[in-house]
């Protein structure tokens, strides 16, 4: 294989896994990528009986994907996130051209109407939530963020005055402004107060700082431990960053917010497979029906292409906001 030109400082790390991990911190992906990424690299290797990876190529590659499709028949979002490690590996790690991925089958992604729950099951839901994960729940209908999004905001962010929430490094690694819905902000100052009593107690104790993006606990040591950074939906315990092994105060863990929604969809009663996500599709798509325009939901949503959003037209096509079926115009029989 051919070695890439594509200029990287050497690794220091002399495992193929320690390589991978050192390689995504350098280019800065998150630590769900790297999990991830890690994750497939790892049973890419045990498929091929722990062989290196530089010893293989495409063929070991496409037996692996087709393993993936053909016996464990995982979803076609699982096998594009495959495709990706092995790419990022042979690409960004081992330095080689990979002449052979474009002859790799791509899996086809067929784009699917989302799951969208009315106002009144969105209320039955909340009904059914306690504390701050009601509020949370809240947040992100009212506001459309992604469930990432609003458990890493920050105190700086949110902006009373303006009525604005700030959603810093989102999907693509940038920043989007969206409303503070007006019946949150009383719950959201509450949130606040609650929040700075955890702060204080953490620098009582000496373990005042959380998790600095990028390089900034470096440039801004003391940044860290500053009330404007702390989080707004914080974990009651402290945990071990997984990166530095700095014990710390995390954000609200997601599992933690899944589990309770979970358990409020099933005591409703409510039949769609509705999960956090579905609370943004349910934002948008009642943004749409309101009548403001597509750019602007597709704004407020930080997609990179309209096309994205324009799923949520279609939902709207269907059900009250669509066609009347002709069923509905027939005469009433009498028998």
């Amino acid at each position: 294989m051919k070695s890439s030109s594509t200029p990287f400082p050497p690794l220091q790390a002399v495992k193929v896994l320690d390589q991978l991990r050192e390689r995504i911190r350098y280019m800065h992906y998150s630590i769900r990528t790297e999990v991830a990424y890690v994750y497939w690299v790892r049973a890419f290797i045990r498929f091929h009986g722990v062989r290196h990876p530089a010893t293989m190529g495409g063929e070991e590659v496409e037996a692996f994907l087709s393993w993936l499709a053909n016996t464990r028949h995982v979803a076609v979002s699982t096998h594009r996130q495959a495709l990706s490690a092995l790419l990022f590996l042979y690409g960004k790690v081992l330095g080689v051209d990979l002449p052979w991925m474009t002859e790799i089958g791509r899996p086809h992604t067929n784009r699917r109407l989302p799951a969208v729950l009315s106002p009144d099951e969105v209320a039955r839901i909340l009904c059914l939530l306690d504390g701050e994960q009601r509020l949370f729940a809240q947040l992100l209908y009212g506001t459309g963020m992604r469930i990432t999004e609003g458990l890493q905001l920050r105190v700086k962010d949110v902006d009373f005055g303006r009525r604005t929430i700030i959603v810093r490094e989102g999907k693509g690694g940038k920043d989007r402004a969206v409303m503070l819905p007006e019946r949150l902000v009383t719950g959201l100052q509450e949130q606040l107060a609650r929040s700075r009593v955890l702060w204080e107690a953490d620098q009582a104790a000496g373990r005042g700082g959380v998790f600095m993006p990028d390089a900034l606990d470096r440039k801004y040591p003391r940044a860290g431990a500053a009330w404007t950074w702390f989080w707004v939906f914080p974990q009651d315990a402290h945990s071990v960053d997984p990166r530095s092994g700095v014990v710390r105060r995390h954000h609200m863990y997601d599992q933690t917010f899944q589990r309770a929604f979970n358990r409020a969809v099933l005591r409703t009663g409510i039949t769609k497979l509705a999960t956090p996500h579905t609370l943004r599709h349910s934002f948008a798509t009642a943004v749409l029906q309101a009548g403001y325009d597509i750019r602007t939901v597709q704004e407020l949503l930080g997609h990179a292409d309209v096309a994205t959003t324009m799923i949520y037209t279609h939902v709207l096509k269907v059900g009250g906001g669509g066609v009347r079926s002709p069923m509905d115009s027939l005469p009433e029989m009498s028998y």
